[in-house]
């Protein structure tokens, strides 16, 4: 697994994040209801964004690996509020002339991709909170 690193910084106004990741620039932000300004998707759906283009890169490396015809796919995911647990809804489209066999073992990656069971898994933090 390639490494991930992210820093981040406060910026105006109220709950705007601008952030670095592995050298590309991002920006987070929450919506107006929740007091932000609406700058840059919220850190869930920046998970989803994850999620999401992991899910694609996966597929599509599984795919050509096996040399088969995927001409197209796409993603889309809803997250949903819940008690104990959220729940995330993906949705997978794709095309190109793939057998129902190559469909089928498509559907069984996809359960299994990095950020997939990471998330599944859950992680272990370790923070440090110091004065700057």
């Amino acid at each position: 697994m390639a490494g991930a690193h992210v820093r981040a910084k406060l910026s105006a106004p109220n709950y705007k994040v601008e952030m670095n990741a592995n050298g590309h620039d991002l920006v987070a932000d929450e919506p107006p209801e929740l007091g932000g300004a609406n700058a840059g998707p919220s850190p869930f759906a920046l998970v989803l964004a994850g999620l999401s283009a992991c899910t694609t890169i996966t597929l599509k490396m599984y795919a050509d690996k096996k040399g088969w015809p995927l001409e197209g796919l796409e993603t889309e995911l809803r997250l949903h509020s819940g008690e104990p647990r959220r729940r995330i809804e993906r949705s997978v489209s794709v095309r190109g002339p793939l057998s129902e066999e190559q469909i089928a073992r498509l559907r069984e990656i996809v359960e299994r991709t990095p950020v997939t069971l990471a998330l599944l898994q859950g992680f272990d933090i370790d923070t440090n909170l110091a004065a700057a």
